[in-house]
């Protein structure tokens, strides 16, 4: 059976870590990238069944990674979980009209994202 994929686009290592760690031993395939332009290209080339995507990007924002993945055919259909201290109704509504499928708000309950993420994809 194919490990579902899941891309990580997040500044901060130490998250990543953590949550990469904890999905690997859920049975998937994670691949981290630590900024919006990194995050774009590995989505391109490993074709992720699910993304999650910080806010607080550098060399390109959050808002402006979703708008380019889901304006690229080959990315478009991958669901985007946004996750951000980001939070306001404007914020949210700005993340829903880029094509994300969903939000949380960091810090994140480890368990209620599994949940989120299980959700989202197919079983591992």
């Amino acid at each position: 059976m194919k490990k579902s994929k899941i891309l990580i686009i997040e500044d901060s290592k130490s998250t990543s870590v953590v949550l990469k760690e904890v999905l690997e031993n859920e049975g998937r395939a994670v691949f981290l990238a630590g900024d919006g332009v990194a995050g774009i290209t590995l989505a391109r080339r490993e074709r992720p069944d699910l993304i999650l995507l910080d806010l607080l990007l550098p060399k390109l924002n959050g808002y402006e990674v979703c708008n380019a993945l889901k304006r690229d055919n080959a990315t478009r259909h991958i669901p985007v979980l946004v996750i951000s201290t980001m939070d306001s109704p404007e914020s949210v509504e700005k993340i829903k009209l880029c094509g994300a499928i969903n939000f949380m708000k960091k810090p994140y309950d480890l368990d209620a994202l599994l949940r989120e993420i299980k959700r989202l994809l197919p079983p591992a």
